[in-house]
């Protein structure tokens, strides 16, 4: 179950811009498109360049080192569909002016059986 972390307000992220954020220890971009927000780890899994510091168009972020493009809805990589290669998507809230992440919590462990 996703744990949801409150990264800023919905006025620090402008309309067609990313943002990066530390969140619970991981590097996460946040996107604003048509009044929409987006969250995807922000290190390319390319080189490791910050993907809220590239340009954004529609969908997709450009990586700003060497421009391979990643769908900021699901994190697919744009440049081959059929890769497997993709950047972890996380889900994301506004609660009142509030943008909030949900990052994947740690297991719980299984309840032991007792005899």
């Amino acid at each position: 179950m996703d744990e949801f972390h409150t990264v800023a307000k919905t006025a620090d992220v402008p309309e067609g811009e990313g943002r990066a954020f530390s969140v619970a220890g991981r590097a996460v971009a946040v996107f604003r498109r048509d009044g929409q927000f987006h969250a995807i780890n922000d290190i390319c899994p390319h080189m490791g360049a910050s993907l809220a510091t590239g340009a954004f168009e529609g969908d997709q972020v450009f990586c700003p080192w060497h421009a391979w493009r990643f769908c900021v809805v699901d994190g697919q990589w744009l440049d081959n569909p059929n890769a497997t290669l993709k950047t972890d998507c996380y889900e994301v809230r506004v609660v009142g002016d509030e943008i909030q992440v949900g990052l994947p919590g740690d297991p719980q462990p299984a309840p032991s059986e007792q005899d």
